[in-house]
C-alpha cells in the first residue's frame, strides 16, 4: 500500500481484522506516518532490516524503519542523545550503561576466521593473542605455510573488538593491525581475498556466508566448534546478546516495533540469519 493512503484507510483495514490492532498510544496518532530510527551493531543490522520490512508491511505506510550501522558505541551514544529511537548493541551492556533500556533480541558468538585454503586447523588461546599482538609474525610458528601473517582487526567502538580483547586478555592498544575494518562482512570479504589473512566476526556472519559458499574456515576454542550449534547449546565460549538499548521506557511505535521483533513470530528470521533466538 502507498504512503500516502493511510488514516481512514489504515483504520478502516485494522477494523476489519486485516492488520495489527494499534495501542492507544498518544504517540501514534491515526493517519500519520511516522519514522523509527535505529542505529549502532552492523551485526544486528540485516536482521534489524529484515524484521523492520516485516513491521512496515504489518503496518501498511504508517512507519518507516531507517536502520543505520556505525558500531554498538554509536547505538549506546545515538540511544542515550535521543538521536535514535532504538540502539543496536552486540554486546551485554557494561555498568556505566545501566541508564539505559535494554531488550534482548537474540544470541551470537565471535570466532576467528581464516581463508579456507590456510592449512591450520586449531590455534590455542596463547597463539591467538600472540598472532594478533605481533608476537607470531609469520604462520610457520603456529603450523602453517611459510607466510606472514595479515592481521584483519575491528575498528575501535565495534562491540565485536571490546569481546574479543577480553576474551583473549589483550588490549586493543596491543593489536599490531594490517587491515583496520568495521563491519562483520567487510571482515570476512577481507579474509576471504587473502590466504594468509587471520580476522575475527560474528559466528552468524561468517556461518551464513560460508554455507553460501564463500571461501572461510571458522576456529573453534578449545575444542569447541564455532557454529550457530554451540552457540545456542552454551558450549561455544565467545558468546554475546544481541540488545535493543533504548533511553527511556520504550513507548508507541518503539514499543510497538521491540514487542515485535522479539516475539516468536520472528525466529524464522532470527535462524535465517544464523543467529540463535532469545527465549522470551
Amino acid at each position: 500500500m502507498s504512503k500516502r493512503l493511510h488514516g481512514i484507510v489504515c483504520l478502516i483495514l485494522l477494523a476489519a481484522g486485516c492488520g495489527r490492532e494499534l495501542p492507544s498510544d498518544p504517540n501514534i496518532m491515526p493517519g500519520l506516518s511516522s519514522t523509527l530510527e535505529i542505529t549502532g551493531s552492523s551485526t544486528i543490522a540485516p536482521l534489524a532490516s529484515e524484521i523492520g520490512k516485516r513491521f512496515e508491511d504489518e503496518h501498511r505506510g504508517r512507519i518507516r524503519v531507517n536502520v543505520q550501522m556505525g558500531g554498538s558505541s554509536r547505538g549506546i551514544a545515538d540511544a542515550r542523545s535521543a538521536m535514535a529511537d532504538i540502539g543496536m548493541v552486540s554486546r551485554d551492556l557494561n555498568l556505566d550503561e545501566t541508564d539505559l533500556k535494554h531488550f534482548e533480541l537474540a544470541r551470537d558468538g565471535v570466532c576467528i576466521i581464516l581463508h579456507a585454503d590456510n592449512p591450520v586447523r586449531e590455534l590455542s588461546r596463547e597463539q591467538v593473542a600472540g598472532l594478533f599482538t605481533g608476537k607470531i609474525r609469520n604462520w610457520n610458528e603456529v603450523g602453517g605455510s611459510d607466510a606472514d601473517v595479515i592481521i584483519v582487526n575491528k575498528a575501535e567502538g565495534r562491540s565485536t573488538l571490546e569481546v574479543f580483547t577480553e576474551f583473549f586478555r589483550i588490549t586493543p592498544q596491543q593489536i599490531v593491525a594490517d587491515i583496520v575494518i568495521g563491519d562483520n562482512e567487510q571482515g570476512v570479504k577481507t579474509v576471504s581475498t587473502l590466504v594468509h589473512a587471520i580476522g575475527y566476526v560474528s559466528v552468524g556472519t561468517a556461518q551464513y556466508d560460508r554455507d553460501a559458499g564463500v571461501p572461510i574456515r571458522l576456529l573453534g576454542i578449545d575444542g569447541v566448534e564455532a557454529s550457530v550449534a554451540t552457540v545456542a547449546d552454551g558450549t561455544f565460549p565467545m558468546s554475546r546478546t544481541l540488545n535493543w538499548v533504548t533511553k527511556d521506557e520504550p513507548t508507541g511505535w518503539t514499543r510497538l516495533f521491540i514487542e515485535f521483533s522479539t516475539s516468536p513470530a520472528q525466529h524464522d528470521l532470527v535462524r535465517e540469519l544464523a543467529f540463535v533466538p532469545s527465549e522470551s
